[in-house]
């Protein structure tokens, strides 16, 4: 298997797609559309996905239907996105994890994480593209809101991870959209910046994202496109927000018709029903001004539900949210610290920008008119399985560069003990690590100078005064402590080196998450080198030409894709100090080498002036001679690592172990799968036969004594079914269609000879007819233009005859045979008869097609009648002697006729 797949994970909707060879870029079907509800369903013994368990199940039994899962991937039970979720689905249970204090669903005696339900989902993603594709796929992107902080991110692939999946990246979708954007305009893009806006509105939240898009050079694919994402968001706006506000002002004009004493919000079942109602209301109000009038049948104690509801009353309903459209916009200006007129296109991404209040707020606050030139539903999961294909190496696609935008600054925090005018005290420092909006994938190097034992330090979020009270939904701010072990040994050990601190070296990758790569002491001490002899050292010249011998001190520590984080003005003074006495020593140091030597003077007293210092400059030379001998070696010591996660734990070897739960279930699904569809097969079978049982053909073909025994055999079959048969088991249900299979098979045979009897008899006539035709035509052929040989058209004429000969005895005997009894005239047969005449003739026409004509050598003679000769002959005659001219003449163009005829024949 080579193909991969990406799945845009939305809050109501995921989109699949999938490249394999020769499918480039697919958007994936399921049963009936391009699109699959974000929902599962849980039921006792079976489980439902998409379209069916959003169907009837929503309705029947809400409490056995779980959708909406990103609110609650990652967050503890006393997250305000916890207690959001439970207030808008008051049906389901939710009941606190005690090892890591996240949510899980308790409904009767199962339970099941929103990881786990998330994973169920992303499994039948895969099946989804399995069908599509028609081969395993294992390898996908997942598309994640830009929002999404580092529990959540990690929540996802633990979802996937049970799924049996294995996840390339995990790239936000405002990221995919704007990269699907940009492959299919990547001949507009060119080293000027150009910056498009994309406003995504979604189910779930609201994103307004500037994108910049520009060529820039690179190390190993040369000049490539490259996008830049600048980003914000508004975690709580988006339509399902509006689903909701209409649903409960359907349940108000339902209360206020007083036709039950009942209160409708509280059965879940009807709410359910309206929810239902609100989300097709909410499309057709978005085609249509005028109001509509709703029916729910059955609402709530068979009463029926019927009501008028318009625009302007929707839009009254929702103007708080209206109000909120145009900020994202601001905040994207804001961040990217540039104005309206630098942006070039405003683009709608999401289902919600649909409605057409939404365009109207947006057009006001852009100022022009909004672009719909990209698929709104799709932009992300084909953006995404692009980059599904990049990063696979099954395929070659050109590159695209992705650099996009940390939402959430990231800093460091550590402690440390002074002691000022004789007072210890501890002292806090801070230092950002990543910035707001700094792009990623990026590795940092945070060196602690201060520290010679074993110490803590602690990795947290950074200032978040930017977001709304609604939008902090951490929890807890801080993310991990860090405990170093085996730094005071690591002193110890080399005591007689110059410290240049503990530096942790970290890493945001492409998906977002945060790692700490590893944590190393590191020294540095001189090594005298000794005097190398002249050969030696003109071998070190001629290598050093070539690229080797290189005498210059070792590089910096920090790696290449590296970034060094800058001391913090709150470093300790002394800190600071020591760092500016070594920038002004190797300032120093390197003004002193660019100095010239003072030019020679001719001046006899200058000349004894420095013959009388000569004895005190040889000793500062000696001393000048042995630095140039000294070089500067680095050594650095790994430091034990132990990461304490402070904002959601990660599973234990317990929890991984549900992944293998999650197998079991999908298990049971096939089997009950397998199951139903033999129990069909045999439904199917039992009926279709009785049916043929009184068709002519088959009656033609089997005897009374026959027919009773098969009608008697279906009836009990039939009678099983009713009885025991919807129960049996898979084995025992293939058992009894295998025992009716082999009873009819016989009767089966005879009708289906029977059948193929025509056609093919046809074909075997008009061969040998086509076949005797040939012979006789090439058996015409003069000896000298012949190209078969005698033994090739008697292979075929024997061939022709005792086919012949077959076919009239066999239907003879055919025919003198009830039509009850087994066939003598068989199907394969006639194919076998089919083949070999068709083998030899086809070699022989091959034989023909390639054959080069025969040429005679040409006879030469003084006689005038050569002249007269060659005028009547072709390139391709032969020469006739003058003797018998006319004779011979009249001979060649009659075989030339015959030749040809033979020629138009093949």
């Amino acid at each position: 298997s080579v193909a991969v797949m990406s799945v845009d994970l939305g809050s109501e909707w995921m989109k699949m797609a999938i490249v394999k060879p020769g499918v480039p870029m697919e958007i994936v079907l399921n049963e009936s559309r391009r699109k699959t509800p974000a929902v599962v369903c849980l039921k006792e013994n079976e489980r439902l996905f998409g379209d069916n368990a959003l169907g009837v199940q929503s309705v029947k039994n809400p409490k056995t239907v779980y959708r909406y899962l990103q609110l609650l991937l990652g967050k503890k039970l006393s997250n305000p996105q916890v207690a959001l979720y439970q207030k808008r689905f008051p049906e389901h249970l939710l009941q606190e994890d005690p090892q890591r204090g996240t949510v899980y669903f308790k409904y009767s005696d199962m339970q099941y994480s929103p990881e786990e339900l998330l994973g169920m989902m992303l499994n039948y993603s895969r099946v989804l593209a399995q069908d599509f594709a028609e081969q395993p796929i294992k390898d996908v992107v997942i598309t994640v809101p830009a929002f999404f902080n580092q529990a959540e991110r990690r929540a996802v692939i633990q979802a996937a991870q049970m799924a049996g999946l294995k996840v390339l990246q995990l790239i936000n979708d405002n990221t995919a959209v704007a990269l699907n954007y940009g492959v299919f305009r990547r001949k507009d893009i060119d080293n000027n910046a150009k910056s498009v806006m994309f406003y995504d509105m979604g189910s779930g939240s609201t994103t307004a994202t500037i994108v910049t898009y520009q060529t820039v050079k690179t190390k190993d694919s040369g000049t490539q496109p490259q996008l830049q994402i600048r980003g914000v968001f508004d975690r709580g706006l988006g339509g399902f927000e509006m689903d909701l506000r209409l649903r409960d002002h359907l349940a108000k004009l339902f209360n206020e018709q007083k036709k039950s004493k009942k209160d409708v919000r509280e059965n879940h079942r009807a709410m359910a029903k309206l929810l239902k109602e609100a989300q097709r209301l909410k499309t057709v109000l978005s085609a249509n001004v005028d109001f509509m009038a709703q029916q729910v049948e059955g609402l709530m104690d068979d009463i029926d539900f019927k009501a008028k509801v318009t625009r302007s009353e929707f839009e009254q309903l929702c103007a708080d949210l209206f109000e909120r459209v145009s900020q994202p916009v601001q905040d994207a200006l804001t961040s990217a610290e540039m104005s309206m007129e630098e942006i070039e296109q405003v683009i709608l991404v999401g289902g919600s920008t649909r409605v057409p209040k939404v365009q109207e707020v947006l057009l006001k606050a852009v100022g022009e008119e909004l672009g719909k030139n990209i698929n709104a539903d799709e932009a992300a999961a084909m953006g995404a399985v692009y980059q599904a294909a990049a990063l696979s190496k099954a395929f070659k696609v050109k590159p695209f560069l992705v650099r996009d935008a940390a939402v959430f600054p990231i800093q460091v925090e550590f402690s440390r003990e002074t002691e000022e005018d004789g007072v210890k005290m501890v002292k806090h420092n801070k230092r950002i690590l990543f910035q707001r909006m700094a792009p990623y994938p990026q590795r940092k190097v945070i060196t602690f100078n201060r520290y010679t034992d074993d110490f803590n330090f602690e990795v947290n979020y950074g200032d978040l005064s930017f977001l709304s009270q609604e939008d902090l939904m951490f929890g807890s701010r801080n993310l991990t402590t860090v405990k170093l072990s085996g730094v005071g040994s690591s002193f110890q050990k080399h005591s007689d080196a110059e410290s240049k601190g503990i530096k942790a070296h970290f890493n945001m990758d492409e998906s977002g998450l945060l790692l700490l790569d590893r944590v190393e002491s590191v020294f540095e001490t001189i090594v005298e080198e000794k005097e190398e002899e002249s050969t030696l050292t003109l071998g070190n010249t001629i290598s050093t030409l070539f690229g080797g011998g290189s005498s210059e001190p070792a590089p910096n520590i920090t790696e290449p894709d590296e970034e060094e984080v800058p001391p913090e003005s709150g470093k300790d003074d002394k800190e600071q100090e020591s760092n500016e006495e070594q920038k002004d020593e190797a300032d120093k140091k390197k003004q002193d080498e660019s100095e010239k030597s003072e030019p020679e003077t001719e001046n006899a007293e200058e000349q004894e002036e420095k013959d009388a210092e000569k004895t005190e400059s040889t000793d500062i030379d000696k001393e000048a001679d042995k630095k140039k001998t000294q070089k500067k070696s680095k050594i650095s010591d790994e430091i034990s690592v132990e990461l304490i996660i402070h904002d959601i734990v990660d599973p234990s070897a317990d929890d991984v172990l549900s992944s293998q739960k999650l197998q079991d279930l999908t298990d049971r699904d096939l089997a009950k799968q397998e199951r139903e569809k033999t129990l069909n097969n045999l439904e199917a079978f039992i009926f279709e036969t009785q049916d043929k049982m009184y068709q002519d053909d088959y009656q033609l073909v089997v005897s009374e004594e026959e027919q009773e025994q098969i009608v008697a055999k279906l009836r009990e079959a039939s009678e099983w079914m009713d009885e025991d048969g919807y129960s049996a088991t898979t084995k025992e249900l293939r058992g009894k269609l295998s025992e009716l299979k082999s009873l009819c098979k016989d009767m089966f045979f005879r009708v289906e000879e029977r059948r193929k009897w025509p056609e093919r008899l046809a074909s075997l006539e008009s061969m040998l007819n086509t076949s005797s035709f040939f012979l006789r035509s090439a058996r015409l052929i003069p000896e000298d233009d012949q190209i078969f040989t005698e033994v090739e058209l008697n292979v075929l004429e024997k061939v022709i005859n005792e086919t012949t000969t077959w076919k009239n005895e066999t239907v003879a005997e055919q025919e003198k045979r009830s039509p009850k009894e087994r066939p003598v005239l068989l199907s394969k047969d006639i194919e076998t008869k089919l083949g070999l005449l068709d083998r030899e003739v086809n070699y022989l026409l091959n034989k023909a097609k390639f054959a080069k004509p025969k040429t005679k050598p040409k006879v030469k003679n003084g006689t005038s009648s050569d002249k007269s000769s060659k005028t009547n002959t072709t390139a391709e005659e032969t020469v006739i002697p003058p003797t018998a001219e006319s004779s011979d003449k009249t001979t060649t163009e009659t075989s030339e006729t015959k030749s040809n005829h033979v020629d138009d024949e093949l």
